[in-house]
């Protein structure tokens, strides 16, 4: 069969095809990344290839393929074909720095399988207190019962890090900002003391993805994607991604998720490549109108913080301004007292933003959060606050008009004073 377009999970970093010069801006990559023309043949994009079973035209080829476990090389289904290779090499093409890429079912199995890629029974994994609450549940959960320990860090307490180690420390969890309270960590600096005590730094940069901020540049050695979020951008499909620095750890992802039968569809992969296409002009426009909304959240009475880093008087602004080049539309703001009928009432009165726990996508949603239970480095609401304002409301903004969602906003906040 010779060398030819293997592997749903992950691909060889390779060089841009003619067609995309290397110094090329995002939104160019966005539109060229993962075509290359043995994959797409005659037609745009990469077709669709449904197959468990690849054929052989001998003996000898079958051999041949045996020995040759890398994207391009046809093997077995579970391996992919064309249409999982070309999101992988795009994937790869979009994040700086990046060797290669894995792709998983869901975002939540992207984290759970890196981590078992870089961990064994006995080593201590520091997770950052603010995690989306899979990721501990996962910590806490399985990595616990094969072995793993896991602690728990203040997110800001960069000055305090170091001390968190031990000899058994082999990996630390990053999230930045977090998806509900939206801290911003000085990725770089934990990076680096990660780096000098011997440990493997993964980050969840789902909020700003490789577009917004470039985890592997920055210090990262794994960084993570559910790209069900802003990949995807239409809450149709779901799947995760990790993609590694260095041909190493590369290998022990795909590894990992191979002897785990990782399998991603060739239809969701062709969907997610869909939605790449139109990623970089879907974040800028919910960003820019997440940045209206948080500066009209600022102004209401009802309201006691609003946890947007594209704020300028938000805490962690200026670390968000020194690192990052872009945002999206995901936003938090905690009530100023209030009871929990009175947000529930908030909740029920929108109508244009749906209750559900995703984002990213084309419509709005919302939900409501209190991370005191999920917490256990750090209190909530902080020391700093006024112990009263605890009540968490995540706004995720998509692509409706600014002011027709500031109206249902400003209609929900009347409802939740009539209760």
């Amino acid at each position: 069969m010779g060398r030819r377009p293997g592997h749903a999970q992950g691909n060889r970093r390779s060089a841009l095809s003619g067609k995309i010069p290397e110094n090329s801006g995002t939104g160019t990559r966005l539109v060229n990344a993962g075509r290359r023309e043995e994959w797409t043949g005659p037609v745009v994009n990469p077709p669709i290839w449904r197959a468990s079973t690849h054929l052989y035209a001998n003996e000898a080829d079958r051999k041949a393929a045996q020995g040759n476990n890398a994207d391009g090389q046809f093997y077995y289904g579970r391996r992919g074909a064309p249409t999982q290779w070309a999101l992988c090499e795009a994937l790869t093409q979009i994040e700086p720095g990046a060797f290669g890429t894995v792709i998983y079912p869901s975002g939540t199995a992207a984290i759970v399988q890196a981590l078992m890629a870089v961990l064994r029974p006995g080593d201590v994994l520091l997770v950052t207190d603010n995690a989306y609450e899979p990721t501990r549940n996962i910590a806490s959960g399985i990595l616990k019962r094969f072995g793993v320990e896991p602690r728990y860090f203040d997110p800001l307490d960069v000055e305090g890090f170091a001390g968190k180690f031990c000899e058994r420390t082999k990996a630390v969890m990053l999230e930045s900002p977090g998806s509900l309270t939206m801290e911003v960590q000085d990725v770089p600096a934990l990076a680096a003391i990660a780096r000098d005590k011997g440990a493997v730094t993964l980050l969840d940069n789902t909020w700003a993805s490789p577009l917004g901020f470039p985890a592997l540049e920055r210090g990262c050695d794994i960084s993570l994607m559910s790209l069900t979020k802003h990949v995807s951008g239409h809450s149709d499909v779901m799947m995760g991604s990790a993609s590694a620095r260095d041909e190493r750890l590369y290998r022990r992802l795909r590894r990992t998720a191979q002897q785990m039968g990782n399998v991603v569809s060739p239809d969701d992969a062709a969907l997610m490549l869909r939605g790449l296409r139109t990623m970089q002009v879907r974040l800028d426009r919910e960003a820019e109108t997440a940045g209206e909304i948080a500066t009209w959240l600022e102004s209401r009475q009802e309201v006691a913080h609003v946890l947007c880093p594209i704020l300028p008087g938000f805490p962690g602004h200026a670390l968000w301004k020194r690192d990052f080049t872009g945002g999206c539309g995901l936003l938090s703001f905690v009530l100023k007292g209030g009871t929990e009928a009175g947000r529930a009432a908030f909740v029920d009165a929108l109508e244009l933003f749906g209750i559900g726990y995703s984002w990213g996508g084309f419509e709005s949603l919302v939900i409501p959060f209190d991370p005191a239970d999920i917490r256990s480095a750090t209190p909530w609401p902080p020391a700093s606050w006024n112990n009263e304002d605890r009540l968490g409301v995540r706004l995720s903004i998509g692509l409706e008009d600014p002011a027709d969602l500031i109206a249902d906003l400003s209609r929900a906040f009347a409802a939740m004073e009539s209760v």
